[in-house]
C-alpha cells in the first residue's frame, strides 16, 4: 500500500458523465445523482486503512447534507484480482455492514476514476448543482483519529455551496492508499 495524495483539479472542472452499477447490479446516472444543490463524489474502498478511519464520518456526512440538498455518491475503482476484499461481494457486505445509504458504484474498468483525476482513497470532490468541481480536499484535519479532528473542512464547503457562497480559498489534499490500477 503506497501513500499518495490527490492531485489539483481545477476548480470549475465539470463532473464527468458516467454510468456505473452498485454491486447489486442497479444501474447509476451522473446527471441523476445530484441533489438540488450538488453532489459529493468519494472515491474509495473497503480495504485501505485511510478509507476505513473515514468511512463513518462519510456515511454520518452524507446523512446531514442530503437536508441541505446535497446528495452523496462512493465509487470504488479497486476493482483488482488482487484486492478480493474490495470486490462487488465485499462491496454488498459493507454497504449492510456499515449502513450506506447511498450509492456505492463499482468502477470496474477505472474510466471514471480516471476521468475524475483520482489518486487515492479517499479522493472526495463536491460538485455545484450546475455540476462544476467546488472542493476538492480532505474531511477534516485528521484522518487518522477523529477524536483528535481539531478543524472540519468538507462539511463548512458544503454549507458554503449550499448558501451560494465562494468556494473555500484553501482546500487541503487528501492522502490515502494508492489506487489499485490495473493496467500499473
Amino acid at each position: 500500500m503506497a501513500l499518495v495524495g490527490s492531485v489539483h483539479v481545477s476548480y470549475g472542472t465539470r463532473l464527468p458523465e458516467f454510468e456505473l452499477d452498485d454491486a447489486e447490479g442497479t444501474r447509476y446516472y451522473s446527471s441523476n445523482l445530484s441533489g438540488k444543490n450538488g453532489l459529493l463524489v468519494v472515491v474509495t474502498c473497503n480495504h485501505c486503512p485511510y478509507a476505513i478511519a473515514v468511512w463513518p464520518r462519510v456515511i454520518r456526512l452524507a446523512k446531514a447534507i442530503r437536508e441541505k440538498g446535497v446528495n452523496t455518491v462512493a465509487i470504488n475503482p479497486n476493482i483488482h484480482p488482487d484486492y478480493p476484499e474490495d470486490s462487488p461481494q465485499a462491496m454488498k457486505e459493507k454497504v449492510a455492514e456499515w449502513g450506506i445509504d447511498f450509492p456505492y458504484l463499482v468502477d470496474a474498468d477505472q474510466s471514471v476514476s480516471k476521468a475524475l483525476n483520482a489518486q487515492c482513497t479517499p479522493d472526495i470532490y463536491l460538485y455545484s448543482r450546475d455540476g462544476e468541481l467546488y472542493y476538492h480536499g480532505r474531511i477534516d484535519d485528521y484522518w487518522k483519529d477523529e477524536s483528535q479532528v481539531t478543524a472540519e473542512e468538507l462539511a463548512p464547503a458544503v454549507d458554503a455551496m449550499a448558501a451560494g457562497r465562494d468556494a473555500p480559498s484553501i482546500q487541503h489534499p487528501t492522502i490515502g492508499c494508492s489506487i489499485k490500477w490495473l493496467d500499473e
